[in-house]
């Protein structure tokens, strides 16, 4: 049976289930930040954020509105609002032969949207510390 690790991020995304990353992300997963200049490596690291970006972007108007998949990646565009501000962005996932997520890459616009997201985001995580 083959892994399906979008449906699963879809899954634990809707029930913010932080505890679920575990068994989604490889060990040596690695997160870009749309913020952070260097690419946070490592499991527990990549988990942080995410777990953050649960809490930062899961309200009621986070939607995604188009996912384009191969074998081993995909590309998922999502809107938002936040503060009154209208965020569009897209996450990039790649995944082993496992299933397990290699890599996340999240890229946003507009310039008001990236510095709000990186306020709330910087607040989680000084918090998760």
């Amino acid at each position: 049976m083959q892994l399906d690790p979008i449906a699963t991020w879809h899954k634990l995304l809707k029930q913010r289930d932080v505890q679920g990353l575990d068994a989604l992300l490889a060990d040596d997963a690695v997160f870009y930040s749309p913020v952070v200049h260097k690419p946070q490596v490592g499991k527990a690291i990549t988990t942080m954020y995410l777990a953050a970006a649960f809490h930062v972007f899961g309200n009621e108007s986070f939607r995604y509105v188009r996912e384009l998949k191969a074998d081993r990646d995909a590309i998922l565009e999502f809107e938002l609002e936040l503060d009154g501000i209208s965020i569009n962005g897209v996450d990039m996932i790649k995944w082993n032969d496992d299933g397990q997520v290699t890599e996340f890459k999240v890229m946003l616009r507009p310039l008001k949207a990236v510095n709000l997201i990186h306020e709330k985001m910087a607040a989680m995580l000084q918090a998760a510390r």
